[in-house]
């Protein structure tokens, strides 16, 4: 085993205990947990068996050089990540835009009511 699939080994170890820490802390549900220790699992597989799992990739896709084919998955991953966090963000900016909404429309019908009760 060479250095640097120790150092990646004990990276992801760490990775998978903050997950784990967080899930147990409330502060991501049971689908990140799965879904981030599903990733970390993969990524614990690679850094293991790198040759064979690049050159099983390398063959599927069709690709010259097996670490042509782990960088082609991992820029997939990357943007399939980065747009999952942009529908949530935009899904957050929406429910506070409504709730800021709410929150105006509200704050206005009590004004109207403290005047009308000050005139009254």
């Amino acid at each position: 085993m060479y250095a640097v699939q120790f150092v990646a080994i004990l990276v992801l170890a760490y990775l998978l205990f903050r997950v784990y820490r967080d899930y147990s802390a409330g502060k991501i549900d049971w689908q990140g947990f799965l879904s981030w220790g599903l990733v970390i699992g993969v990524f614990i597989l690679v850094a293991l068996f790198p040759l064979s799992i690049s050159t099983e990739i390398k063959d599927l896709l069709g690709l010259g050089r097996g670490l042509d084919a782990l960088f082609v998955v991992s820029i997939g991953l990357l943007f399939l990540l980065v747009f999952e966090l942009y529908t949530k963000i935009d899904r957050v900016e929406r429910e506070i835009t409504e709730l800021t909404r709410k929150v105006g429309i509200e704050l206005k019908e009590i004004n109207e009511r403290l005047e009308k009760n000050r005139e009254g």
